[in-house]
Parts: structure tokens; C-alpha cells; sequence
């Protein structure tokens, strides 16, 4: 069976032949079938091509944020460098996770209140921090390390100031259970953040379902145009006007036949 059945549908199955059916062209030559059209591109909006973009923050909830941002650490701040009155003060610890031991020892309760008030003391931050920029600081692990470095950041500037009060001393386990619960605050508020607090793109109009039609492709025997020049327009033929002929006299008139017999004799 030949390609031309193949390609009219019929039932061989020989790939070979179906790979090079051919379709005749107007002018004469065999060119290979054109693959099928595909569907439309879907728009720009759509959900496949925002799926590694964050949309924008509006500029009225980052100036919010700010506000309140700045308001927290000042409270904050206030709590940290206050001065408690008590009867002796522990040294200050260097060593990672040695107050954290200590707490766990002294039972459920007592850890559970000394690690719940380290964890929930600067987690605020990890809502707050992403606001501030305008697309909610990048992806997600783009943000959390963001708002992570400026939590610690922070929380270590707390820590050392508030040795300057009588009461107060460093403490290392501090800094790292502040930056645990803004990465934790941030993870739990980051999917509700992109939801709620942004504007997505305005929606585009639906595509059409018929496909596109295909461009006119030039006949087989005419050469494409070098790039730069265009074709020359086709000439008209120059016809030249033919001369104009006078009208001719109008013929004498014929004298009756009684007239002409009568010349004759």
C-alpha cells in the first residue's frame, strides 16, 4: 500500500510510510505535510506561568507593615532593657543550647514557659518582614532566609543591649529560640500572606478555542527576498493613446429616381 492510502486513513502499519506522506503543491512540487497545528498559548496570567512569580504587595499595606513593624520593636525593646528587681542574676551564657538543658531539667512546665516565651517573643517579625517588600521578599525559601537573618539580627542587638541593665545578662539560647519562632511565624503566615495580601495580575480574556489560521506560504519556484530589500511592485504596462481619427463628412444626398431619369434624355 502507498503513502497516499497511509495518509488517507488506511489501515497498514507501516510507519515509514506514514512519515513521508506528501501533499501536492499548487505549483507543481511535493512538499512534506506540515505538523498539526497545536492549541493557542495560554495567556500571560495564567496559573502555569505565575506559578514561580509572587504577585505584588499593595503600597498602603506595606506602610502598614512598617508602622507596625516599628511600634513592636519599640515595645520590645522597652521589655528587654527594663530592669527587674530580683535577689541574684546567673552569669551570661556563651554556650549554645546550655540554657535550654537546664530548662528541660527542671520539668515540662518550667520548659514549656522559658521556651514558649523564647519562641513567641520576636515571632511577630516573621509576618511583619515579609510585608515590607514588594513582592514579599522572593519564593518562599528566598523570604524565610531574609526574614530568618533580620529576626537574628535583631534578636542578638536586644541581647546586648540589654546587658547595660543591672538585671539583665546575655544569653546565646535566647538569640536562637527568637530566630526559630520567626521562621516558624513566617512559615505559617506565608501561604495566607501571597492568598490575601497581594494583588495578582488583572485577568486576561479567554482564548479562542479555533486555532489560528496559518500564513500564505509563497509558491515553490519564487526565492525569498535577500533580507534588507524589499520585492520591487509589479509594473503596469504603459499603453499608448491611439490617435484621434476625424468624424467623416456626412454623404450628399440622393436625388429621387424621377430626377436621375430625367437627366438621362
Amino acid at each position: 500500500m502507498g503513502p497516499s492510502s497511509q495518509c488517507a486513513g488506511g489501515t497498514a502499519p507501516d510507519v515509514l510510510g506514514v512519515l513521508f506522506c506528501v501533499r501536492q503543491h499548487p505549483a507543481g512540487s511535493a512538499e512534506p505535510t506540515p505538523p498539526a497545528e497545536r492549541g493557542p498559548a495560554e495567556p500571560p496570567g495564567s496559573a502555569r506561568d505565575r506559578r514561580g512569580s509572587v504577585p505584588e504587595v499593595s503600597p498602603a499595606l506595606r506602610v502598614g507593615a512598617l508602622v507596625s513593624l516599628l511600634v513592636y520593636l519599640a515595645l520590645a525593646t522597652w521589655l528587654a532593657m527594663r530592669s527587674l528587681t530580683v535577689l541574684w542574676v546567673s552569669p551570661g551564657n556563651l554556650e549554645p543550647l546550655a540554657t535550654i538543658r537546664t530548662d528541660i531539667e527542671r520539668g515540662p512546665v518550667e520548659a514549656a514557659r522559658t521556651l514558649g516565651a523564647g519562641l513567641v517573643r520576636l515571632a511577630p517579625l516573621g509576618a511583619l518582614l515579609p510585608l515590607l517588600g514588594a513582592h514579599l521578599g522572593g519564593g518562599r525559601l528566598g523570604s524565610l532566609a531574609r526574614t530568618a537573618f533580620t529576626g537574628a539580627m535583631v534578636s542578638l542587638t536586644l541581647e546586648c543591649g540589654q546587658t547595660l541593665a543591672p538585671s539583665r545578662v546575655f544569653d546565646i539560647d535566647s538569640v536562637l529560640l527568637n530566630t526559630l519562632g520567626v521562621a516558624l511565624a513566617h512559615q505559617l503566615c506565608y501561604g495566607l500572606l501571597r492568598r490575601f495580601a497581594t494583588t495578582g495580575p488583572p485577568p486576561q480574556p479567554p482564548p479562542s478555542a479555533s486555532p489560528p489560521e496559518p500564513p500564505a506560504r509563497p509558491p515553490a519556484h519564487a526565492s525569498p527576498p535577500e533580507p534588507g530589500h524589499e520585492p520591487p511592485a509589479p509594473r503596469t504596462p504603459h499603453v499608448r493613446p491611439s490617435p484621434r481619427i476625424p468624424p467623416a463628412p456626412p454623404a450628399p444626398p440622393t436625388p429621387p429616381v424621377q430626377a436621375r431619369m430625367a437627366s438621362w434624355y
